[in-house]
């Protein structure tokens, strides 16, 4: 556990570098796509290496896991917004917001919560997430103007593209495993 901590903590740290940083926030899709879900991996990992060490109250007040899942739509739902994208673009304060909540907040809620979650309730999340992800996806594509202030439309176009790529590629990854094996 102490290596994985240590781990998840220097990747943090080499994503907060400037130049990664930079160059995943320059384009939309890598912001998306890339750096917010591995911000939240970090955080899956860090709730692993830490699990030994959460209080039994947090175990309990987490029923099922439905609050900790609660808390991780609404945060990711939040840093799906372009308003949000923009402002962690534009003010590094922003920024280092994200990449707490990312990691603190939503990846170590989700590592967490998810393994006390029951299977049709990891069901129903995953069922409701893809399409989600396709119509926010949809969405930039419909957007007859820039969403983000910091983001050409053409990057816009490729990642409502991408968005919908990757719920498709969830969608089959979990149709496979649910009814293959």
């Amino acid at each position: 556990a102490p290596r994985l901590f240590a781990a998840a903590c220097g990747l943090w740290l080499v994503l907060w570098l400037p130049p990664i940083r930079s160059a995943l926030e320059s384009d939309m899709a890598l912001h998306m796509v890339v750096q917010v879900p591995l911000l939240i991996a970090l955080g899956v990992l860090l709730a692993a290496a830490t699990r030994r060490h959460e209080p039994r109250w947090l175990a309990r007040a987490d029923w099922l896991g439905i609050p900790g899942i609660v808390t991780v739509v609404f945060g990711t739902s939040f840093w799906m917004l372009p308003r949000a994208l923009d402002q962690a673009v534009s003010d590094p304060r922003v920024d280092l917001v994200k990449f707490l909540s990312l990691s603190l907040l939503i990846g170590m809620t989700l590592g967490a919560s998810w393994r006390r979650m029951p299977s049709l309730g990891r069901a129903f999340i995953w069922a409701n997430f893809i399409p989600k992800l396709g119509a926010i996806g949809g969405l930039y594509l419909a957007a007859p103007t820039r969403l983000c202030a910091f983001y050409r439309l053409d990057q816009q176009e490729l990642a409502g593209w991408t968005l919908i790529a990757v719920a498709v590629a969830l969608g089959m990854t979990w149709s496979f495993a649910a009814f293959v094996g």
